[in-house]
């Protein structure tokens, strides 16, 4: 579900987890996202807290990381958050 996730749209580790089939297992899907190699192609940057927030402190690499491939893809990112109404992702909804 993770790599399906498209570019300038994000969604939820419990969002994450309900559409992988695990129900409510948000930690244990941010738990398996901070585990991944270092050159993973997979989106992490894509999974955010719930309602939007940045779960990765900012001055630290990765959370460095994560804000700005998000502002690369043309997200805008407000008090660590990225409005999950405009740029949520929406799998079953067409042009998702």
């Amino acid at each position: 579900m993770l790599a399906q996730i498209p570019a300038g749209k994000v969604t939820s580790y419990g969002e994450l987890a309900a559409l992988a089939g695990l129900g409510r297992a948000a930690r244990w899907v941010g738990r398996t996202l901070s585990q991944l190699p270092e050159n993973t192609r997979l989106p992490w940057h894509r999974v955010l807290g719930a309602g939007g927030r940045l779960s990765l402190a900012a001055g630290t690499p990765s959370g460095d990381e994560q804000r700005a491939r998000l502002r690369a893809e043309g997200l805008t990112i407000r008090n660590d958050r990225v409005d999950m109404r405009r740029h949520g992702w929406r799998p079953m909804e067409p042009n998702g």
